[in-house]
């Protein structure tokens, strides 16, 4: 069964989550600078089959406007343009940053592994994602 990569698209860096291959679970992948994307997603969407996209978008419940909003439909853009007959999907990233700051926490993460760059972006990504998922189901 294809999966579904996320992303919690940042100006510094984007993390990346992806789903097991039965598409129910999301889990941490990497985050990569913006310039990297089209080879680390290349990478991954090469991998296995892909279901679809899921990019992180904040106010998508609220339809409220945030400085990042215009930066992430550009990032959206390049992506349907690079990946035409694979389905992109928005879901909502509210809060997705500080819940996987705390899911670090409660998954006993040390706190240098929990400042190390990167380790917050992918963790959100996956909580993106598990919220595309659930609401699917």
């Amino acid at each position: 069964m294809p999966r579904f990569i996320a992303f919690d698209f940042g100006t510094r860096r984007i993390g990346i989550a992806i789903t097991d291959s039965g598409a129910m679970i999301a889990a941490p992948e990497c985050t990569c600078s913006p310039q990297e994307w089209p080879k680390v997603v290349d990478r991954l969407f090469h991998a296995e089959p892909c279901a679809g996209l899921v990019v992180g978008k904040p106010g998508l419940i609220s339809g409220d406007e945030t400085h990042s909003s215009r930066d992430i439909e550009d990032f959206a853009a390049a992506l349907r343009k690079r990946y035409p007959d694979t389905p992109l999907h928005f879901a909502d990233e509210d809060y997705s940053s500080r819940e996987a700051s705390a899911a670090m926490v409660m998954g006993g993460m040390r706190k240098s592994k929990r400042r190390e760059k990167g380790n917050l972006d992918k963790v959100a990504a996956a909580i993106i994602l598990q919220r595309f998922l659930d609401q699917r189901s």
